[in-house]
């Protein structure tokens, strides 16, 4: 029970201080962090929430990570739905304090996005459906390669965190403008819900694409990974 309730926080953490720091500093007048900014703030919760709960559950803090390092042989089935439900959770809940933060302040609409995840007029570039699948799923195929990789036995020990986190925040420099970035389901459905409306008709290829690139990272990373014998 620890281990999803470490889930359960560790994704709250990622949501809150990600979207978070989206909706409440991005554009911030004068001082705004910008895409930048909040690239980095997704990249330190995870960094941060690895070396303090990295020990205890794994610090999945991601259905799609949790799903691919079971198809990697990293991770039982048997604890793939409590993960998941301890994630989506998390989420849900960062989501609803981040929106009784963001609703203090006067002329706060939801509906503008709430940092939500879309593609076509949602997508803060524009870019089409086509566009954010491809990207979805190519950023969580490369998250999953560096994760598997970065925590190999065989990898230098203990930066695991630091290269799982810079990488987070490289995908969101590079994917920010196509979809808001996911890689993570229980990322898009944190904010989504509260959003409803096109963020939750949206919000399957939040799911499915992630969850698709996080498998064939796995899949790669077996393959390029394993050791002669």
């Amino acid at each position: 029970m620890k281990k999803y309730v470490a889930e359960l926080f560790g994704t709250f953490w990622l949501v809150l201080g990600g979207c978070g720091s989206a909706v409440l500093a991005a554009a911030f007048p004068q001082v705004g962090i910008g895409l930048l900014g909040v690239s980095l703030a997704f990249g330190l919760t995870v960094l941060t929430m690895a070396f303090a709960i990295g020990h205890i559950s794994g610090c999945h803090l991601n259905p799609a990570v949790s799903i691919g390092l079971w198809a990697g042989g990293r991770f039982p089935a048997k604890e793939l739905l409590p993960y998941i439900i301890a994630q989506v959770v998390g989420g849900v809940i960062a989501g609803a304090v981040l929106f009784a933060i963001a609703s203090g302040k006067a002329g706060f609409d939801v509906s503008a996005g709430f940092a939500s995840n879309g593609f076509d007029t949602h997508s803060p570039g524009g870019y089409s459906m086509h566009a954010a699948l491809i990207t979805e799923v190519v950023m969580t195929m490369m998250f999953l390669i560096v994760i598997m990789g970065a925590t190999d036995k065989r990898a230098p020990q203990g930066l695991a965190p630091i290269a799982i986190g810079l990488c987070l925040t490289l995908i969101h420099l590079i994917s920010i403008p196509v979809t808001n970035t996911s890689v993570n389901p229980a990322r898009s459905t944190g904010v989504a819900v509260f959003v409803g409306d096109w963020a939750v008709a949206q919000l399957w290829l939040f799911w499915v694409a992630p969850i698709v690139g996080a498998v064939l990272g796995a899949v790669i990373y077996k393959f390029i990974g394993s050791e002669n014998k």
